[in-house]
């Protein structure tokens, strides 16, 4: 007779036996690989891309180049700071993201905001196929004379780095991550950034640096608006980290790794960012700029490919969530599905404009995040699958939160969204946690 098999949660599976939803099943300690230089060199690898770059250089000319730093450097340790409490809280559970969720939300309602993360999922893995895209035939225009912009270009440069993506989910996530990111990809990646900075501070130096320095803004963006732009990015990340963190070992070594990796990756290719648009002629786009750089062909085609992990890390965590919705499948299969689904959206959206895209993200998950912050958190929080379908308390919290995300950025802009938002959010979940989650 056959003995069951065992599914990658270390659970028995049998001809019989219903499929295990392996984003709701604690990830057994025995399972979990990762170390704090492989979380490290995962959120670091995940900080980096030219999509962070373009948003570095929206804050410029709006606010003056100081103001952009400190905006820089604040809103980067702040972000970071929320992704590295999140892997601490999955690292202790062993949970998914879609698991953090439904234990804090109830088995229903969490439909709604993994629904919503599966969404915003595809919708960045379709951008980072664009920019992909857009990187290769700037590099094929600009060092062969090959244009590949009309119909056939774009189709052809899609569905090549979509092919790739959709191999890479064919494979080992762990594997990727100890065995490709943190051996190859990450010295490679850095050595690019390096240069590029190099490049474009000595370009700055010979146009007066002190000028730079002391650029005004023009007042189409306050401080705190600054700040929220910058929050943004981290807070795009935080329906995914648990997805890694998992795996992690230890929980100082899961809150350390992703804090370290992931505020030095964001804080220097934002700051690349205001330097390249600050330095690049009126009219010419970041990664002309950039390829305009000495050595810059080299530099960019390292960081196009680095853009890789960004979208593996989106499908892959979109896939843990949609197998959380439906378990027949499994997480490859999954991860299968939405890579070709984006490589196809790829073809046919524009591009829009990014900022609105990150403030509308962020007005979702940053109370997401407050309320699922505020009730597992803290000491003696509870990380058991609620009963209750719907926990009314946060539920509530959360809608409550995107309101007035909202109505501060329409109302009172100059205290900001993000940091109160979360605040409060944070508070009425902390408050209304039920008391099974409040004893030590």
């Amino acid at each position: 007779m056959n003995s069951p098999s065992l599914s990658s949660s270390g659970l028995p599976v049998g001809p019989s036996s219903p499929p295990v939803n392996e984003a709701l099943t604690p990830l057994a300690s025995h399972q979990r690989a990762l170390g704090w230089s492989d979380q490290a060199a995962l959120w670091f690898s995940l900080g980096v891309g030219l999509l962070v770059m373009q948003v570095g250089a929206y804050l410029v000319p709006a606010v003056g180049t100081r103001e952009a730093l400190f905006a820089i450097v604040l809103g980067s340790c702040v972000g970071a700071g929320l992704l590295a409490w999140t892997a601490r809280i999955g690292c202790a559970s062993g949970l998914s993201s879609a698991g953090l969720m439904h234990a804090s939300y109830g088995s229903l309602f969490a439909r709604l905001p993994v629904g919503l993360n599966i969404v915003q999922l595809i919708g960045w893995t379709t951008f980072e196929l664009v920019i992909m895209r857009e990187g290769t035939a700037a590099i094929a225009q600009q060092s062969f004379g090959i244009t590949l912009s009309g119909a056939s270009g774009v189709l052809w440069t899609t569905l090549l780095w979509g092919a790739v993506l959709t191999a890479l989910m064919a494979g080992s996530m762990l594997t990727l991550v100890r065995r490709f990111v943190s051996r190859f990809g990450l010295p490679l990646v850095i050595v690019s950034l390096l240069w590029l900075s190099w490049q474009f501070a000595s370009a700055l130096s010979a146009k007066g640096f002190a000028a730079f320095w002391q650029r005004p803004g023009d007042g189409s963006m306050g401080m705190m608006s600054a700040l929220d732009l910058v929050i943004a990015m981290p807070v795009s990340w935080l329906p995914l980290v648990a997805d890694y963190a998992r795996h992690g070992r230890s929980r100082r070594g899961s809150f350390g790794g992703t804090w370290l990796g992931y505020v030095l990756a964001n804080i220097w290719c934002y700051a690349l960012g205001v330097m390249v648009v600050s330095v690049a002629e009126p009219g010419v786009s970041l990664v002309t700029a950039l390829l305009l750089a000495q050595g810059g062909l080299l530099a960019l085609g390292l960081i196009l490919v680095d853009e890789l992990d960004n979208a593996y890390g989106d499908v892959y965590s979109g896939a843990v969530s949609s197998h959380s919705l439906l378990p027949r499948w499994s997480v490859r299969r999954w991860g299968l599905l939405i890579a070709v689904a984006c490589t196809l959206l790829a073809l046919v959206l524009p591009m829009h404009s990014l900022e609105p895209f990150l403030l509308m993200l962020s007005s979702v998950f940053v109370p997401l995040y407050g309320v699922i912050l505020g009730r597992l958190g803290t000491g003696g929080a509870s990380f058991a699958l609620q009963a209750r379908r719907i926990d009314w308390p946060a539920a509530l919290a959360w809608l409550a939160g995107i309101a007035l995300y909202h109505a501060l950025a329409q109302l009172w802009p100059q205290w900001g969204s993000a940091l109160p938002t979360l605040a409060v959010t944070f508070a009425l979940a902390w408050l209304s946690r039920p008391a099974a989650t409040s004893r030590p």
